[in-house]
């Protein structure tokens, strides 16, 4: 069976409805190879054998019965930062360690309801903090093109799970790369949706206007199939969008004809690894060759868009974790005058708690905190809470705001000349475990090519685009507001010219 896990989703949906094999069979595969290589990854937090084999055995029922699902057996990994009722939810901290929620995320139901099987959930940075997978509470994810390199962050465990053949397909949240950088360092394909195509109910929030739920894959074809399945306006998200969903994989054409292509190369004139720069410039040419009309555009606000990302997503950030106090869930630290960790007074001491209540409330706030979010979180929340505070809120908050109306204008321009913006996904290839981690300033600007997105709110594809030290390289592809079909399109166009997608990491 150990074939089974080299399928595309494609394949194995056509597979198991056809009953060739069946949904068990390909779970079961999958489920071997993460007993026998995630050791040496350490891609996955959980993983729920026993709920994905019993998944599978009803997706088998319905293709007996004749009613073969769109995603009909399909093995997904699902980043820590989803939802699902009864399955461990640490978002990568301690402060959630044996959390187990009482509901699932819409885009996790939404997958299962399309016959998807569920295989566990994935190592991430914590509170999708990070550009490493470094910075979980639990274990580093290693790269499996290279383990001593990084597999990006922060949906790292999801990127490195679909790169190992764990799984074909893996969800992940982008805040201001995360899906996409990965996807890039790991050789796979990640898609950010339009801010508002995929609901965040059951999504744990880090920075609400900028986070988005999405899918990686090992093709563009397979990232269609699955994004048909989790678009769709959600009642319980107020920012979902009601915009009709077509079937985007049907609207793969295979040709560039006709694309219009817009480069900013002035954006890209400096700090682009040279590696990564001439995979790069060959993937914009594969492109020409397709059939695709390569112009220069303009993005004259992007330069500012790490300072602006890192105002915006931490002001929210330290406002969304504000929640995690110690008294709704998750981690606990023991307060003066308490009956333990995680404990309530004693009633005969009612008297005395209630006169230090006040003392002890503060103490295990201070505690819970402290002892829950690692340096990373702790960092952005306090510098969330001073771009916030009442004597820099004008100056740098409020600024920060401005020009990201600036940037969705740059946008706005650009598109008006082009149909598609290329990019390099990230600047540099996966870099060392440990190389960045003493000066986060250099592992933030490791997102500069795909923050400005999120700002922007508009749907960013990655596709592999060749190697550079044996190590991948990825082509960033932006598209217009809720015009995920042209960005696809773009991106099956470049595939079907190029094989980069069907490289595969060795020695696994």
């Amino acid at each position: 069976m150990s074939d089974l896990t080299e399928l595309s989703a494609s394949e194995i949906v056509r597979r198991v409805s056809a009953r060739e094999v069946s949904a068990r069979e390909v779970a079961r595969a999958h489920l071997d190879r993460i007993a026998r290589i995630d050791a040496a990854i350490d891609a996955f937090l959980h993983v729920a054998a026993e709920r994905a084999l019993d998944a599978a055995g009803r997706v088998d029922a319905e293709v007996a019965a004749g009613a073969a699902p769109p995603l009909a057996g399909v093995p997904v990994a699902i980043k820590d930062v989803l939802d699902i009722e009864g399955v461990p939810t640490t978002c990568g901290s301690r402060i959630l360690e044996g959390y187990r929620p009482p509901f699932t995320a819409t885009a996790v139901a939404r997958l299962e309801a399309a016959g998807a099987v569920v295989l566990g959930k994935t190592n991430m940075d914590e509170f999708a903090m990070g550009s490493s997978t470094e910075n979980s509470a639990f274990k580093a994810t290693r790269n499996p093109w290279a383990r001593d390199r990084v597999p990006g962050g922060s949906s790292g465990g999801s990127a490195a799970a679909v790169a190992a053949g764990m799984a074909p397909v893996a969800l992940g949240s982008d805040t201001g790369g995360s899906i996409r950088q990965p996807a890039a360092m790991c050789g796979v394909v990640g898609l950010k949706p339009t801010y508002g195509r995929v609901s965040r109910y059951g999504l744990v929030a880090f920075a609400s206007s900028l986070d988005q739920v999405g899918a990686l894959t090992r093709s563009v074809d397979d990232v269609a199939r699955v994004a048909t399945a989790l678009f769709g306006w959600d009642p319980k998200d107020a920012t979902s969008a009601r915009i009709e969903v077509p079937d985007l994989a049907r609207g793969l054409s295979g040709t560039a004809a006709g694309l219009r292509v817009g480069v900013p190369w002035r954006f890209l004139a400096q700090g682009v690894d040279e590696g990564v720069m001439s995979a790069f410039r060959a993937a914009v040419e594969a492109l020409r060759a397709a059939g695709a009309e390569v112009r220069q555009v303009d993005l004259p606000h992007v330069a500012h868009a790490i300072a602006t990302y890192y105002i915006v997503a931490t002001a929210e950030a330290s406002s969304n974790l504000a929640r995690y106090d110690g008294v709704r869930y998750g981690l606990r630290a023991p307060a003066e005058g308490s009956g333990g960790a995680g404990e309530p007074p004693q009633l005969d001491e009612r008297a005395r708690i209630h006169s230090a209540r006040p003392y002890d409330l503060r103490r295990m706030y201070g505690e819970t905190r402290d002892r829950g979010f690692g340096p990373e979180v702790k960092r952005r929340i306090i510098l969330g809470t001073f771009v916030l505070s009442s004597g820099y809120y004008d100056a740098y908050y409020l600024r920060a705001q401005k020009v990201r109306t600036l940037i969705r204008r740059d946008f706005e321009e650009a598109f008006a000349a082009c149909d598609v913006i290329a990019t390099p996904t990230s600047p540099i290839p996966a870099f060392r475990l440990g190389e960045k981690t003493a000066d986060p300033l250099q592992m933030y600007l490791a997102d500069i090519f795909t923050v400005p997105a999120n700002l922007a709110g508009i749907p960013g594809l990655s596709v592999p685009c060749g190697l550079t030290g044996g190590l991948p390289v990825g082509l960033q592809l932006l598209g217009r507001p809720f015009d995920e079909a042209t960005l696809l399109r773009a991106g099956h166009a470049y595939q079907a010219v190029t094989t980069h997608h069907l490289a595969r990491p060795k020695d696994l």
